[in-house]
Parts: structure tokens; sequence; C-alpha cells
């Protein structure tokens, strides 16, 4: 496929997002759909809830948090009243960044935690309760098993 134009795309307010659209549109042919039209992501359920997760500390702690943070669903347990235990794990590679994340008598992580939770819960289209954690896993970026859990290729 070739390209005709050139898109002039800004991160800051989104301008030329709607011309590139609109010529996606009119240029890449239609296909089937591999997914239900409901179904808002191929992840699985626990994994795209640890995603949630990891985008809402990066949104609340974007200058402060170097990205060096991972997040795991540690538990997924449906409760009898239909509703979810969420159990994740924020993995962390020092004690300084323990304490950001956990923030000032805890108010960052309880934010970080109620909005993963609400997003989570319309993912989820069940009441989630969510409870996180924040441990010190030194190096855990240079752990190829880290990768493969998260679904990536690690090459060294």
């Amino acid at each position: 496929m070739e390209f005709d134009r050139v898109f002039m795309i800004s991160a800051l307010d989104g301008s030329g997002c709607g011309d590139l659209m609109d010529w996606l549109a009119k240029t890449l042919p239609e296909g089937p759909w591999y997914y239900p039209e409901d179904q808002v992501s191929d992840l699985p359920l626990r994994q795209l809830a640890a995603e949630i997760t990891r985008e809402k500390l990066y949104l609340r702690l974007h200058q402060e948090l170097p990205y060096a943070s991972h997040v795991e669903t540690e538990l997924w347990e449906t409760r009898p009243d239909g509703s979810v235990r969420l159990e994740q794990t924020i993995y962390v590679e020092r004690d300084s960044q323990k304490r950001i994340v956990i923030g000032h008598k805890g108010e960052t992580i309880k934010a970080i935690g109620e909005a993963a939770r609400k997003e989570i819960t319309e993912a989820a289209d069940q009441k989630v309760h969510l409870f996180l954690f924040v441990k010190v896993r030194e190096n855990w970026g240079d752990d190829p098993e880290r990768y493969r859990e998260m679904g990536l290729d690690y090459s060294s």
C-alpha cells in the first residue's frame, strides 16, 4: 500500500486525527469482524485489568515515576453476589518509587485504585472490589519471565 498523503497529527490537542481517520476509512479495504462489536480488547480480562491499573498509575505519576513499574493481577475471584474481588500488585524497582506510588497517607494509591476500579468495572460489566499492593522487585525489567507474562518476547 502506498501513502499518497502526509498527515500532521498533534498529540497535544488531537488536531489532524479526523483527517487521518477519514483517509483510512476511504482507503483501507473492509474486512470481517474478528471480535464481537462489544468486545473492547483481545486481551484476557485479567491482563486488561492490569493494563488499566498501569495506565492510571502513569496518568497520576507521569512526572514522578520512571517507567520502571509493572502491574500483575494476582487474584480474580468471583464472589457469591456476582461481584469480583481483584487483587493486583504494582511492582517497582526501588523503595523510593514505592513511597511515590503509595503517596502521603496513601492518597496516591487510593486515587489510582478508584480510577482503575471504575474503568475495570465498566470493562468487566460487574462490580469490582480492587485491592492494590506495592512491592519492590529490583531489576524486574531485566527478567525475561516478566515479559512473557505480559505476552511479549524478551530478546536480550
